[in-house]
């Protein structure tokens, strides 16, 4: 949504912070807020002035008209003003709620508005109607409302206010605004979880929506996409649940599984708090999706469902589900198999049942199908399964990035002098050639795959433009073939590098898609831009659609999923994956040409139309956003002029008023073509308030801007309007019948279109196939929504306070450690720290960092003197004293043995401590273990060896390394995670040196940045520290 209704408060304070005007604004408010809580005595020590001054009440809820409904107190004081709350506070007002929006232009305020004001304030009036246009604009206002303004000798006094700004445009105004609150409509409370879903919404891509109509109804929506969510809410309204429906809300735009999760959990949530004598629907629908993974979203509600299974069951909740799109038979299987292991009662359909038939199911209206036709699996459409191999046309090369030197079939047009270019009638054809904005690699390999199937004998996608990296290839599929499509930095290369393109298919951000889009029609070539970006404000908008007016191009969007013409060419995700193409018919053309707002929609009328026709022959979906770049009528007369049409559908739906155009234009015979129309929105004059739909244009802003309204006059006018969308298939079904009987249709011999191969990534996606693995792992997975160390989430080891050496538990050794163990390791890694520059690891370390190398390189020289006799002494001596201890030989024993063998005891020894200088990391490390270890043994058996080394001599002590190794042997072995196998492979694979490796370099690194900060030089080694000796030959 994009124009959102801002409190009286908040609007007074944006002019009086804002306006640039001579004129003296007056009456720069004070204000305080009431409530039926306020504690008034606090009220007044915050604000005197309630004391002092004559006041004005009045509610600021967005009620219009207050003062004709008496909601106005004037000149009283404070006593007034608390006697006039009593009587109005917290009671019930009938408020009507249309508007009227009126276009202010600075340039004629004194010629035009200002013709009756008297001359000693036109000056005034003038500068302040200037200043409030500028306001206007600056602020991104998409209506502002001042009523009664009074102009004194004095200056200007606004009395009242009502306003909307352009939420969309947050990213530019966002200093001026501020933290900007919307309060809900009057009439309407504003519920915790209608804010916590728009929290999500903002901080999402995906558009997630809700509005809580009545929370103790029992019948309850999830509906995927902006128009579908409407389609269901008049429906339900048509069979008579306007008063149960508890909800309005939408889910779009590919929202992942845990945003999914999330939306769903809350809904759930709040059905599940009162029960309803006949129970309760939970209504799971949606259009055909064009992009969306319905399985990966399913997966979400899924979540949800196994969460509150008990609560559904206990509230006897049954749920309703119908649903297409990418990977809908799986998702459908996951929602089926949920209901068979809850026992929550879930009816589940596909494409085959009509989009809004469950609405009747769960409302009793028709019987619940039992068995529903099963649409084929995706892979039937896409793996050749008939006896033979099609293969493609022989011309088709294995190469389409060289460039042409002659541009073939541009639709652009020579245009007399002086006159706008006059926009084509026929937007696209076979030989259609586009350029892509942005790195959208799987749209341009499902516009290639359609070509493909379409039998085009070249890719309609000539190249792709993205900023942000150098010019380079990127490579595609063309049918069983690789190719490479160009990708450029800047547009100028690629328009002027491919002079066939008149096409550009913008997936710009909201952000950039203005600049990009006005950057784009700079290059005449381009005749037909597709603006893909929702939320783009208003005004930017409108700035688009004069520029495109003026150059004769034609804007579909912004907010679109786009268009399509079978055989020809579709924009980018339009139609969905190829089982939707090929299903839907959408490889050739058919009769019946369409247009919508709505993207996911456009989707269902293709499924619609393929079902009761021949099928499309174009379809375009313009957009949800208040200002298309082009609209209804544009395209319903290329439809009315193009031959290959011979009926049009339109699905229009509530605010605006462009479906009056097709009214007259069937009137005066403009339009001849049988005219098949329906509006949906017509829940919304049911609605005790006002609800803002998924789409930002579908509001109504007076009565005959409603769905009721413009269906009735497109009946008198002649159209074919069904009673409700659920009968739109059979009108079309009944026209389409009319034609074929009187042989203006004449229905060809179908063709089957060639293979497509799957790609790989959708086979596996879709369980068709298998392949061993690469790797494996054991410890992590980042694949879901949150990271997992070995099963435990992330979130949750922040709120076990595991800390660092319970992570490393989990991560090393696959276990959740006990704490004393967590801290041990932790002890550990501070004790090896770090052991001064002298030490090999540390010197290599600093001559690499004071030679200019970077952090790693110097790290990694540091770390590679790591080994037997430096640092890597803690596996080594785990190892030898657990031997000696296992195979029961004697303290004694061992020592005389490691000598006899002239072997070196691990872990005994140090350059600098002994017996009588001890060690202080050891003695810490002992005090530790042997107050929260439950058994040490090994270390018991190695302080008897270490009491026979340091007799024979003081430094032969059981060093911080040698502490460790058997230390940590000790808590493998007795703290109750580890078998005595597992204990041992931990010790054999060399997990304890990965101890001293991950504490050193920490040290390592600080020696690093220390050199760094210290600016030392390149290090040379003196010569007198030196000894050269040479052979004697040598040196004579």
């Amino acid at each position: 949504m994009s124009a959102k209704a801002i409190s009286e408060q908040t609007g007074k304070e944006l002019l009086y912070k804002h306006i640039c005007t001579t004129a003296a604004v007056q009456n720069r408010f004070r204000y305080a807020n009431v409530t039926a809580e306020t504690d008034w005595e606090r009220l007044v020590q915050d604000h005197p002035w309630l004391l002092t001054e004559r006041l004005v009440v009045k509610p600021d809820q967005l009620i219009k008209r207050r003062g004709k409904l008496g909601l106005v107190g004037v000149n009283l004081d404070l006593k007034g003003v608390k006697d006039w709350l009593k009587t109005h506070l917290m009671k019930e007002t009938m408020v009507r709620t249309d508007t009227q929006t009126t276009l202010l232009d600075a340039d004629t305020v004194k010629s035009q508005l200002l013709t009756h004001t008297p001359a000693d304030k036109k000056e005034m009036l003038t500068s302040f109607l200037v200043g409030l246009f500028n306001l206007y604009e600056d602020l991104y206002f998409t209506y502002l409302e001042i009523n009664p303004l009074v102009v004194t000798k004095d200056g200007v006094y606004v009395l009242d206010m009502a306003a909307k700004i352009d939420a969309t445009a947050d990213y530019l105004c966002k200093a001026k605004w501020g933290d900007m609150e919307f309060p809900p409509p009057f009439g309407r409370e504003a519920y915790p979880e209608e804010a916590y879903i728009a929290d999500l919404d903002a901080k999402s891509g995906a558009s997630l929506k809700l509005t809580i109509l009545n929370p103790r109804g029992r019948i309850w929506t999830m509906v995927a996409g902006g128009g579908a969510s409407v389609v269901y809410s008049d429906t339900i309204c048509d069979l008579g649940g306007v008063n149960e429906l508890a909800n309005y809300g939408e889910y779009s735009g590919a929202p992942s599984e845990q945003q999914t999760y999330d939306y769903a959990k809350t809904i759930l949530s709040l059905m599940t708090r009162e029960k309803h004598p006949d129970g309760k629907v939970l209504i799971i629908g949606g259009s055909i999706a064009n992009f969306t993974n319905v399985a990966a979203t399913f997966k979400g509600i899924v979540r949800a469902i196994k969460d509150y299974q008990n609560p559904l069951k206990e509230h006897e909740v049954t749920i309703f589900v119908r649903r297409g799109g990418p990977n809908y038979q799986e998702g459908l299987r996951v929602m089926g198999e949920i209901g068979k292991t809850t026992g929550i009662p879930i009816h589940v359909f596909g494409t085959e049942t009509h989009m809004t038939a469950i609405v009747g199911m769960a409302l009793g209206h028709r019987p619940i199908a039992t068995e529903p036709c099963v649409a084929a699996h995706t892979a039937n459409f896409l793996l050749n399964t008939s006896g033979g191999t099609i293969t493609p046309a022989s011309s088709r090369s294995a190469s389409f990035s060289e460039v042409k030197t002659v541009a073939e079939n541009s639709s652009a047009q020579k245009t007399c002098a002086g006159l706008p270019p006059a926009k084509s009638t026929t937007l696209f054809s076979n030989h259609t050639k586009a350029i892509v904005w942005g790195m959208q690699t799987r749209a341009v390999q499902g516009m290639l795959d359609f070509d493909y199937v379409c039998s085009r004998q070249e890719p309609s996608v000539a190249a792709m433009v993205y900023p942000f990296t150098g010019d380079h290839k990127q490579k595609f599929y063309w049918g069983h073939k690789e190719i490479l499509l160009p990708v450029y930095k800047n547009m100028a290369d690629a328009m002027k590098k491919h002079p066939e393109v008149d096409v550009l298919i913008s997936f710009a951000s909201l952000r950039s898609a203005y600049d990009s889009t006005i950057e784009t029609m700079q290059h005449p070539q381009i005749r037909t831009i597709a603006i893909i970006a929702e939320g783009i404000p208003e005004a930017l908008t409108r700035k688009i659609i004069r520029m495109a007016e003026e150059k004769g191009v034609t804007i579909i969007g912004p907010a679109t999923v786009g268009g399509i013409k079978p055989g020809c060419f579709k924009i980018g995700n339009t139609g969905g994956m190829l089982d939707n193409i090929l299903a839907s018919k959408l490889y050739r053309p058919g009769s019946v040409a369409y247009v919508s707002r709505s993207g996911g929609m456009s989707n269902e009328l293709n499924n619609i139309i393929s079902r009761t026709t021949d099928g499309v022959y174009e379809g375009v979906a313009i957009g949800g956003d208040r200002y298309p770049g082009s609209v209804f009528m544009d395209h319903v007369l290329r439809y009315q002029d193009t031959p290959g049409v011979k009926m049009i559908v339109v699905l229009g739906e509530i605010g605006g008023n462009e479906e009056y155009k097709i009214c007259k234009g069937i009137k005066e015979s403009r339009i001849t073509k049988p005219v098949v129309c329906w509006c949906i929105g017509t829940c919304a004059t049911l609605f005790s308030s006002e609800v803002q739909f998924g789409h930002a244009g579908a509001c109504a802003n007076q009565a005959s801007e409603t769905a009721v309204a413009k269906n009735k006059a497109l009946e008198e006018a002649g159209a074919f309007v069904p009673k409700s969308f659920d009968e739109l298939g059979d009108v079309i079904k009944s026209v389409y019948d009319n034609l074929v009987a009187k042989g203006v249709i004449v229905p060809a011999k179908e063709v089957p279109p060639p293979t497509v191969p799957m790609d790989y990534s959708w086979a596996r996606e879709l369980g068709l196939i298998r392949k061993p693995a690469s790797f494996m792992t054991s410890i992590c997975d980042e694949r879901g929504q949150e990271l997992i160390y070995a099963g435990m989430p992330i979130t949750e080891v922040f709120k076990s306070e595991i800390g660092l050496g319970g992570t490393l538990g989990l991560l090393w050794f696959q276990r959740r450690l006990p704490r004393y163990a967590c801290q041990f390791i932790e002890m550990c890694l501070m004790v090896t720290a770090d052991h001064g520059p002298a030490v090999s690891g540390a010197h290599n370390t600093i001559v690499c960092a004071r030679a200019g190398k970077d952090l790693i390189s110097s790290l990694t020289s540091g770390l590679l003197t790591i080994g037997d006799r430096f640092g890597g002494a803690l596996d080594a001596a785990a190892k030898q004293f657990s031997k000696a201890f296992d195979s029961g030989m004697l303290p004694m024993e061992f020592v005389n043995k490691m000598k006899k063998d002239g072997k070196l005891i691990m872990g005994i020894g140090h350059r600098v401590k002994s017996i009588n200088n001890p060690d202080m990391r050891v003695q810490i490390l002992k005090d530790f273990v042997k107050q929260h270890f439950p058994a040490t043994q090994l270390l018991d058996y190695a302080l008897e060896v270490e009491k026979i080394t340091t007799s024979k001599k003081p430094n032969l002590i059981l060093n911080v390394d040698g502490f460790i190794g058997v230390a940590f042997v000790d808590l493998l072995r007795n703290c109750g995670g580890f078998t005595r196998d597992e204990a041992d492979e931990f010790v054999e694979i060399g997990a304890l040196n990965g101890i001293f490796v991950l504490g050193r370099s920490m040290g390592f690194i600080g020696h690093y940045l220390d050199q760094k900060r210290l600016k030392q030089g390149l290090y040379r080694h003196p010569w007198d520290d030196i000894s050269y000796v040479l052979p004697e030959h040598m040196t004579m």
